[in-house]
Protein backbone atom coordinates (compact mmCIF):
# COMPACT_ATOMS: atom_id res chain seq x y z
CA UNK A 1 0.00 0.00 0.00
CA UNK A 2 2.74 2.51 1.01
CA UNK A 3 4.81 1.70 -2.09
CA UNK A 4 1.82 2.22 -4.38
CA UNK A 5 0.91 5.49 -2.69
CA UNK A 6 4.47 6.82 -3.01
CA UNK A 7 4.62 5.83 -6.69
CA UNK A 8 1.28 7.48 -7.38
CA UNK A 9 2.24 10.72 -5.61
CA UNK A 10 5.77 11.02 -7.01
CA UNK A 11 5.29 9.82 -10.57
CA UNK A 12 1.64 10.43 -11.44
CA UNK A 13 0.71 13.49 -9.36
CA UNK A 14 4.06 15.29 -9.23
CA UNK A 15 5.36 14.19 -12.65
CA UNK A 16 8.81 12.92 -11.62
CA UNK A 17 10.75 10.22 -13.49
CA UNK A 18 13.79 8.24 -12.47
CA UNK A 19 16.90 6.91 -14.15
CA UNK A 20 18.55 4.53 -11.72
CA UNK A 21 21.02 2.11 -13.28
CA UNK A 22 23.29 1.33 -10.31
CA UNK A 23 22.79 -1.83 -8.24
CA UNK A 24 21.97 -1.42 -4.55
CA UNK A 25 23.98 -3.88 -2.44
CA UNK A 26 23.12 -4.69 1.17
CA UNK A 27 25.30 -1.83 2.45
CA UNK A 28 25.92 1.57 0.86
CA UNK A 29 26.04 5.32 1.31
CA UNK A 30 23.82 7.56 -0.81
CA UNK A 31 25.38 10.89 -1.70
CA UNK A 32 22.31 13.06 -2.42
CA UNK A 33 22.61 16.45 -4.19
CA UNK A 34 21.72 19.16 -4.86
CA UNK A 35 20.13 19.98 -1.50
CA UNK A 36 18.60 23.46 -1.80
CA UNK A 37 15.13 23.06 -0.26
CA UNK A 38 13.16 21.13 2.35
CA UNK A 39 11.29 19.65 -0.62
CA UNK A 40 14.38 17.48 -1.24
CA UNK A 41 13.52 15.52 1.89
CA UNK A 42 9.95 14.91 0.70
CA UNK A 43 11.09 13.89 -2.79
CA UNK A 44 13.69 11.55 -1.27
CA UNK A 45 11.17 9.94 1.08
CA UNK A 46 8.65 9.44 -1.73
CA UNK A 47 11.32 7.99 -4.00
CA UNK A 48 12.63 5.51 -1.40
CA UNK A 49 9.04 4.52 -0.59
CA UNK A 50 8.25 4.01 -4.28
CA UNK A 51 11.46 2.04 -4.83
CA UNK A 52 10.77 -0.11 -1.78
CA UNK A 53 13.81 0.60 0.36
CA UNK A 54 14.45 2.52 3.55
CA UNK A 55 17.47 4.70 4.12
CA UNK A 56 18.63 6.42 7.27
CA UNK A 57 19.64 10.06 7.00
CA UNK A 58 21.59 12.58 9.01
CA UNK A 59 19.83 15.78 10.05
CA UNK A 60 20.77 18.60 12.38
CA UNK A 61 19.48 18.02 15.90
CA UNK A 62 17.41 21.22 15.85
CA UNK A 63 14.79 19.43 13.71
CA UNK A 64 14.20 16.76 16.34
CA UNK A 65 11.67 18.68 18.45
CA UNK A 66 8.13 17.57 19.30
CA UNK A 67 6.19 16.52 17.23
CA UNK A 68 8.70 16.23 14.36
CA UNK A 69 11.43 14.41 16.34
CA UNK A 70 9.57 11.09 16.74
CA UNK A 71 8.43 11.27 13.10
CA UNK A 72 11.96 11.89 11.78
CA UNK A 73 13.35 9.06 13.93
CA UNK A 74 10.66 6.70 12.63
CA UNK A 75 11.57 7.67 9.06
CA UNK A 76 15.23 6.87 9.76
CA UNK A 77 16.56 10.20 10.98
CA UNK A 78 19.75 10.40 12.98
CA UNK A 79 20.25 13.72 14.82
CA UNK A 80 23.62 15.42 14.40
CA UNK A 81 25.10 17.80 16.96
CA UNK A 82 27.19 19.93 14.61
CA UNK A 83 28.84 21.86 17.45
CA UNK A 84 30.27 18.70 19.05
CA UNK A 85 33.23 16.77 17.72
CA UNK A 86 31.99 13.27 18.46
CA UNK A 87 33.75 11.26 15.72
CA UNK A 88 30.45 10.64 13.95
CA UNK A 89 32.22 9.10 10.95
CA UNK A 90 33.81 6.47 13.21
CA UNK A 91 30.51 5.73 14.95
CA UNK A 92 28.61 5.40 11.65
CA UNK A 93 31.34 3.26 10.06
CA UNK A 94 31.34 0.91 13.05
CA UNK A 95 27.55 0.65 12.87
CA UNK A 96 27.78 -0.10 9.14
CA UNK A 97 30.32 -2.86 9.74
CA UNK A 98 28.22 -4.47 12.48
CA UNK A 99 24.85 -4.44 10.67
CA UNK A 100 23.72 -6.95 8.02
CA UNK A 101 22.25 -4.07 5.99
CA UNK A 102 23.14 -0.40 6.08
CA UNK A 103 21.72 2.41 3.93
CA UNK A 104 22.64 5.97 4.82
CA UNK A 105 21.73 9.07 2.80
CA UNK A 106 23.86 12.19 3.21
CA UNK A 107 23.84 15.53 1.43
CA UNK A 108 27.48 16.51 0.86
CA UNK A 109 26.71 20.21 1.03
CA UNK A 110 25.60 19.82 4.65
CA UNK A 111 23.21 22.77 4.24
CA UNK A 112 20.51 24.12 1.96
CA UNK A 113 22.57 27.28 1.47
CA UNK A 114 25.11 27.83 -1.29
CA UNK A 115 28.51 26.40 -0.40
CA UNK A 116 31.45 25.35 -2.54
CA UNK A 117 33.05 23.55 0.43
CA UNK A 118 31.31 20.20 0.57
CA UNK A 119 31.49 18.03 3.68
CA UNK A 120 33.51 14.84 3.32
CA UNK A 121 31.96 12.81 6.13
CA UNK A 122 30.00 10.59 3.73
CA UNK A 123 33.26 9.69 1.99
CA UNK A 124 35.06 8.91 5.27
CA UNK A 125 32.19 6.72 6.51
CA UNK A 126 32.19 4.78 3.23
CA UNK A 127 35.98 4.45 3.23
CA UNK A 128 36.20 3.30 6.88
CA UNK A 129 33.38 0.79 6.44
CA UNK A 130 34.36 -0.38 2.94
CA UNK A 131 31.07 0.75 1.37
CA UNK A 132 30.24 2.01 -2.12
CA UNK A 133 28.82 5.50 -2.56
CA UNK A 134 25.77 5.73 -4.83
CA UNK A 135 25.50 9.17 -6.44
CA UNK A 136 21.84 10.25 -6.42
CA UNK A 137 20.94 13.54 -8.07
CA UNK A 138 17.64 15.39 -8.22
CA UNK A 139 16.92 17.74 -11.10
CA UNK A 140 13.85 19.89 -10.54
CA UNK A 141 13.92 21.36 -14.04
CA UNK A 142 13.70 17.90 -15.63
CA UNK A 143 11.77 16.38 -12.69
CA UNK A 144 14.37 13.62 -12.69
CA UNK A 145 15.88 11.46 -9.96
CA UNK A 146 19.07 9.88 -11.23
CA UNK A 147 21.70 7.42 -9.99
CA UNK A 148 24.04 6.34 -12.79
CA UNK A 149 27.36 6.28 -10.97
CA UNK A 150 28.90 4.53 -7.97
CA UNK A 151 32.15 5.56 -6.34
CA UNK A 152 34.25 3.09 -4.37
CA UNK A 153 36.51 5.10 -2.04
CA UNK A 154 40.19 4.48 -2.81
CA UNK A 155 41.75 7.07 -0.49
CA UNK A 156 42.28 9.73 -3.20
CA UNK A 157 39.74 12.01 -1.55
CA UNK A 158 40.58 15.13 -3.56
CA UNK A 159 40.42 13.31 -6.89
CA UNK A 160 37.25 11.43 -6.02
CA UNK A 161 35.52 14.51 -4.56
CA UNK A 162 36.25 16.32 -7.85
CA UNK A 163 34.76 13.34 -9.72
CA UNK A 164 31.66 13.45 -7.49
CA UNK A 165 31.25 17.21 -8.02
CA UNK A 166 31.58 16.76 -11.81
CA UNK A 167 28.73 14.24 -11.67
CA UNK A 168 26.44 16.80 -10.02
CA UNK A 169 27.45 19.92 -11.95
CA UNK A 170 24.49 19.85 -14.36
CA UNK A 171 21.74 19.05 -11.84
CA UNK A 172 19.33 21.89 -11.04
CA UNK A 173 18.05 22.12 -7.49
CA UNK A 174 14.70 23.51 -6.40
CA UNK A 175 16.50 26.80 -5.72
CA UNK A 176 19.28 26.82 -8.37
CA UNK A 177 21.06 29.84 -6.92
CA UNK A 178 21.75 27.89 -3.72
CA UNK A 179 23.76 25.13 -5.46
CA UNK A 180 27.35 25.11 -6.59
CA UNK A 181 30.03 22.49 -7.03
CA UNK A 182 32.69 25.20 -6.74
CA UNK A 183 35.75 25.27 -8.97
CA UNK A 184 36.64 21.95 -10.56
Amino acid sequence: MWKSLCKWLLYRCMGWTCNVTEPHPDKYIICFAPHTSNWDFIIGQLYSGAAGFRSNFLMKKEWFFWPLGPLFRRLGGIPVWRSKHCHLTDVMAEEARSMPTFHLCISPEGTRSRTAEWKKGFYYIAQKAGLPILLYGVDYDKRLIQCTKTIVPNGDIDGQMAEIKRYYKDFEGKNPGKFTVGEL
